[in-house]
């Protein structure tokens, strides 16, 4: 059974490596044994804004689930979001609909500083589009970029809150004829995502 401080710490490591989205490499090096590896997660919400677009897209309920390393503070996440359906005005009048899907590309890692209880983390994802009114077939998405996110104000280890970050979208590929229109209207910075946590739960 894990002690109050051991819970502490595996929450503040868990809650780092949220993000996507995500989250968590921190402390000391050393083996670890078996016994010290406990498996935790979060039920996550969340919004993203894009800026280009001037639009806020629901990213509804998805999990945060971590492997943490007590003995180390290392810890792997993986952030599983449903896909999101966006519904904007590409050039102010073109009305377009789309679903949208952030996929991870592996575990993210982050830091945890325990004297503050606050977190950062960097993830590793992809933007796929599809099912969209303007037909970009089934391979439209941009090229890997990062997400950078850190808990905010209220936000607790153990009954989560919010956790924010900015990120820029790069350029899409293999949307066909509408690749162009797509780059001219999505891409670039400024773009924000907002999660809030639940409680932290083992298992």
């Amino acid at each position: 059974m894990v002690g109050s401080r051991s819970r502490t710490r595996l929450a503040l490591l868990a809650a780092g490596v949220a993000v996507l989205a995500a989250t968590g490499v921190v402390a000391a090096s050393g083996a670890a044994s078996a016994d010290s590896v406990v498996n935790v997660h979060y039920a996550v919400t969340g919004t993203t804004y894009l800026a280009k677009l001037n639009t806020t897209a629901n990213l509804g309920s998805g999990a945060l689930a971590s492997t943490v390393d007590l003995t180390t503070g290392t810890s792997q996440s993986t952030l599983t979001l449903p896909s999101t359906a966006v519904s904007v005005k590409e050039f102010g009048f073109v009305p377009v609909t789309a679903t949208t899907e952030l996929i991870q590309n592996g575990p993210a890692a982050g830091t945890v500083n325990f004297s503050t209880n606050t977190i950062t983390s960097t993830a590793n994802v992809t933007l796929k589009i599809f099912g969209v009114s303007l037909p970009v077939g089934d391979k439209c998405q941009t090229t890997p970029f990062n997400i950078g996110i850190s808990s905010g104000p209220g936000f607790t280890v153990s009954g989560g809150g919010p956790v924010t970050g900015t990120y820029t979208i790069p350029a899409f590929h293999d949307c066909g004829l509408n690749t162009l229109l797509l780059n001219l209207t999505i891409p670039g910075a400024g773009n924000t995502l907002n999660l809030d946590l639940g409680p932290l739960q083992l298992g």
